[in-house]
């Protein structure tokens, strides 16, 4: 087994990215696949009115870390795909539909997904395939910075069409599949792996 690299890099400034892709390049030459993983948004607005509690600079600064990264992680990884490749981005449910406290990072997802649209558009010539995974409600750090966020994992086994959670396993072969040769022909999708969660209306009471 090969020694583990960690390549410490800021989304928001150009030169720590360059500085993180030159040691990529410079260790690997080329790369087969992204996954990108990477969203914020204040957790202040993470809770209440999105109309009341949004404000222009957060924002912004969630639109930069969660959406534009996206962008511009596939920007500087396509020139270390000269023989094509796959690149992932992971989105949620509220991009498509209110979910209660999500606010600004449901907007912020719902932009990550039109950019991976445009993305694949952009480098489906180069034989690169670009799509994002919609993933369920799972206990993570990000789902408890969302105001009812446990509630919301609490319940979704009950109201998803194979009553079970999503499962972490189930990600991570969504992510395999797609990185893999099998997933050749898929691009410019956003794949839910939810248990069947997002095909079933949302519950009043699953909004406290």
């Amino acid at each position: 087994v090969g020694a583990k690299l960690l390549i410490q890099a800021d989304v928001t400034d150009d030169a720590s990215m360059d500085k993180a892709f030159e040691e990529l390049e410079k260790e690997f030459g080329t790369i087969d696949f992204v996954v990108h993983s990477v969203a914020f948004a204040n957790k202040d607005e993470l809770k209440g009115s999105f109309v009341d509690n949004t404000t222009r600079d957060s924002f912004l600064l969630a639109m930069n870390i969660s959406a534009f990264s996206f962008v511009d992680v596939a920007k500087r990884s396509a020139k270390l795909m000269p023989n094509g490749g796959s690149m992932i981005t992971l989105t949620y449910l509220g991009s498509e539909r209110v979910i209660p406290n999500y606010n600004t990072m449901g907007v912020a997802k719902a932009a990550l997904e039109a950019a991976t649209r445009y993305i694949a558009r952009d480098l489906g010539p180069k034989n690169i395939r670009v799509n994002a995974i919609s993933a369920g409600a799972m206990r993570t750090l990000s789902l408890a910075g969302i105001s009812g966020g446990r509630g919301l994992h609490s319940k979704s086994a009950q109201f998803s069409l194979i009553k079970e959670e999503t499962s972490m396993e189930g990600v991570a072969g969504a992510a395999l599949w797609l990185c893999s040769d099998l997933g050749r022909s898929t691009t410019g999708e956003v794949v839910h792996v939810d248990a069947g969660f997002h095909a079933v209306g949302l519950p009043d009471d699953m909004e406290g």
